[in-house]
């Protein structure tokens, strides 16, 4: 087995320490760089290559992204509505992934997109749907802006702004 990326291996530890005990994991006394800087993250775990849990953050909400990591790995696993909670027999099998975004920056076509390289943020009011870059299946602008504007409950025929952002992709 190839050994994980430093945030996977935090990712992956939080969960189980979660699953396991009970216990939310503190973030490592010694930062690295990466670890230290302030972002959104999403946590996306999959078992057999299906879907199993993700949850994230589109700004940071803890003081770096260590902490931002271990919040949305316990929540992708516990408490993301499509899944019933990660059981400790599944953890050995899962597969983890975490995206550290960019700043989200504003567009206004769909021209602007490219579903491999950029993830897309819809907004219309409070309401707000995020889809992450390179996404089997997710070909085109138009099938990316479409599949985040249901998730955030926002008619195709309203007015609304978009945004987009880049992820680092670490497995």
């Amino acid at each position: 087995m190839t050994e994980e990326h430093d945030l996977v291996a935090l990712a992956r530890r939080a969960i189980e320490r979660f699953v396991c005990d009970g216990v939310i994991l503190s973030p490592p006394e010694a930062l690295s760089d990466e670890m230290k800087q302030r972002a959104g993250t999403f946590v996306s775990l999959h078992c057999d290559e299906e879907l199993r849990g993700c949850i994230g953050t589109i700004e940071p909400t803890c003081p770096n992204v260590a902490a931002e990591i271990i919040a949305n790995a316990i929540s992708a696993a516990t408490r993301d509505p499509r899944f019933p909670a990660v059981c400790r027999e599944e953890l050995a099998n899962l597969d983890i992934s975490v995206d550290v975004l960019t700043e989200p920056e504003p567009i206004s076509s769909l021209e602007e997109l490219d579903p491999k390289r950029y993830g897309v943020i819809v907004q219309k009011g409070s309401r707000r749907g995020l889809l992450l870059p390179n996404l089997e299946g997710v070909d085109t602008p138009r099938q990316q802006v479409t599949i985040a504007l249901r998730k955030a409950w926002i008619d195709p025929d309203e007015p609304y702004q978009m945004y987009r952002f880049e992820v680092i992709r670490y497995h």
